[in-house]
């Protein structure tokens, strides 16, 4: 089964994500990356790389150390084997478009198409 057929799964889930990157901070592995978004992993998940399901956390315009909110689309890196979820506070919408902006800042060195549940893609 594809890992974006996989993956759909999470839309409309309500997930709590454990942040251990929060906006602001630096990427562990490039100092001069610095995260516009908070970004973190679902506990007790299992990505491509064996991880924890990787997430971008948008919406929220603070630091936070976790979060709960709800999926609103999956950033399909066809490239690579770490697809990455985007999550909001619940009830919140955006655009494919709004999300790639967001994302950018790491994603900009894959090929990645951001998929929504209502097939909007960008």
């Amino acid at each position: 089964m594809p890992r974006e057929t996989l993956l759909r799964a999470w839309l409309g889930q309500q997930v709590a994500v454990v942040v251990d990157r929060p906006m602001g901070s630096s990427h562990p592995e490039h100092p001069n990356t610095i995260y516009p978004v908070n970004y973190g992993y679902i506990p007790g998940t299992q990505a491509g790389d064996e991880q924890p399901v990787d997430v971008y956390v948008i919406g929220v315009s603070v630091p936070v150390s976790s979060f709960l909110g709800e999926v609103i689309a999956i950033v399909v890196r066809h490239d690579d084997i770490e697809d990455k979820l985007v999550v909001v506070p619940a009830g919140t919408r955006t655009t494919a478009h709004e999300i790639r902006e967001a994302v950018m800042f790491q994603e900009q060195y894959f090929d990645i198409e951001v998929v929504m549940a209502d097939d909007q893609q960008a």
